[in-house]
């Protein structure tokens, strides 16, 4: 079939040297299909192998998570050592079929880990989640000095580890509330140490990890932050301290920038939370995006709210951003991108995933997240995705699998 001329098309080629084939970046999601010790799986791999061969220029993994003790999910990926390596290498060979980047999402919850998983999770500080999510989480124990050396350690092992499996880069996840996002938070993090107080103090960690990623992987391998803009939050991370991370990490060398927003408590990326204005525009980051294009010369990728053709192409054309991040779009049509190069896309309307019933709607707020990853083990199992998958029986599947977890929020 005849390619249509597009700029999503464009190749984008990274400072170190690295080129991504075209302007799309499939976001991470949740899959929550690792194998039960926390490995890679053959549904991964087929799921990956979807997303290559669907047009993507960069593919990010979900959350993978850098220790066996610390996880945000039951079924999310570990890498802490080379015990899984020929799997993870299958993985990596799957997912960057037709040319596509695949860059694996590395990951701690801190205190966002639930207490089905963890009767004692680490964070900067012994600061719950608050309202009803109290409910899901135990209070985090703070991080003693040791502990905090050795995850930044982990971090750079499982960049290690990714790199020789055939990952082509990865991603420091640093935003939604996570163990990163948590030390940025002036309301997280309370402490008195280097690792506290100070923005200055309070990043620490962050360009720790990503000089310990960069001395383990070399200056030519593609390094990727997810940065929140803001966290919408009380006395959180604002949106002035974000350009002021933003700007340093680009000083340091970060190959390409995720912009997003938010955390479990004040969830930025949800569909229903963004104003009228910034629906009709698509790109629910893009002022903040323009607003680092005055700052920096890395690369910035907005993620959430696109679903046009037209859409995405302002988007880039406005010189606001460079890549595309779409997430819940690939899950329904993995080959999207593909689609628009070939001229035959159809604008994908995603509804919100609700049963009707406020009260349960309210009360299952994993419901729609549950729902999409349904989609994902449908790829997973080489089926189509099922976009009028019944919402009481994806229900009723989540809640056998999650027990009262199906009433958690998570994110991507």
């Amino acid at each position: 079939m005849k390619q249509t001329q597009s700029i999503l098309a464009n190749e984008l080629k990274l400072s170190n040297g690295t080129t991504i084939k075209n302007r799309f970046f499939k976001s991470a999601m949740s899959e929550a299909l690792a194998s039960k010790n926390h490995n890679t799986s053959k549904s991964l791999i087929h799921l990956y192998e979807t997303w290559a061969k669907g047009g993507s220029g960069l593919v990010m993994t979900g959350n993978v998570m850098i220790d066996r003790n610390a996880l945000g999910e039951p079924g999310n990926v570990v890498v802490e050592d080379e015990r899984d390596l020929e799997m993870l290498k299958k993985w990596a060979e799957a997912g960057t079929k037709d040319g596509t980047h695949l860059w694996m999402q590395l990951n701690h919850p801190g205190g966002q880990s639930p207490k089905t998983l963890s009767k004692e999770p680490v964070a900067p500080s012994a600061v719950s989640l608050s309202g009803s999510l109290k409910t899901f989480f135990n209070q985090p124990r703070p991080l003693l000095g040791s502990e905090i050396e050795d995850l930044i350690t982990r971090f750079g092992e499982a960049a290690r580890v990714a790199k020789k499996a055939g990952f082509t880069g990865v991603q420091i996840h640093a935003a939604h509330g996570y163990l990163i996002s948590q030390f940025l938070s002036p309301h997280y993090n309370q402490r008195t140490d280097e690792w506290g107080g100070s923005l200055e103090n309070r990043m620490r960690f962050l360009l720790e990890t990503y000089k310990e990623i960069r001395g383990q992987v070399g200056d030519h391998y593609p390094i990727g932050i997810k940065l929140n803009s803001a966290d919408f939050q009380r006395g959180g991370f604002t949106e002035e301290e974000s350009m002021e991370v933003l700007t340093k990490m680009s000083e340091i060398g970060i190959d390409l920038i995720e912009i997003s927003g938010g955390n479990y408590e004040n969830p930025k990326m949800i569909v229903g939370d963004a104003k009228e204005s910034t629906k009709k525009r698509e790109a629910y980051f893009i002022d903040y995006a323009s607003k680092a294009k005055e700052l920096i010369p890395t690369p910035l990728v907005v993620t959430g709210g696109f679903r046009t053709e037209v859409g995405m192409t302002e988007a880039i054309e406005s010189g606001a951003v460079d890549m595309i991040g779409i997430a819940k779009p690939l899950a329904l049509v993995p080959d999207l991108p593909n689609r628009i190069f070939q001229g035959t896309y159809e604008t994908v309307h995603t509804k919100p995933i609700k049963t009707g019933i406020n009260m349960v709607d309210k009360a299952a707020s994993m419901l729609e997240l549950g729902w999409y990853e349904q989609q994902l083990a449908r790829m997973g199992k080489l089926k189509s995705p099922n976009p009028n998958h019944n919402v009481w029986v994806s229900l009723m599947q989540n809640a056998i699998a999650n027990g009262r977890g199906v009433f958690l929020k998570r994110r991507g």
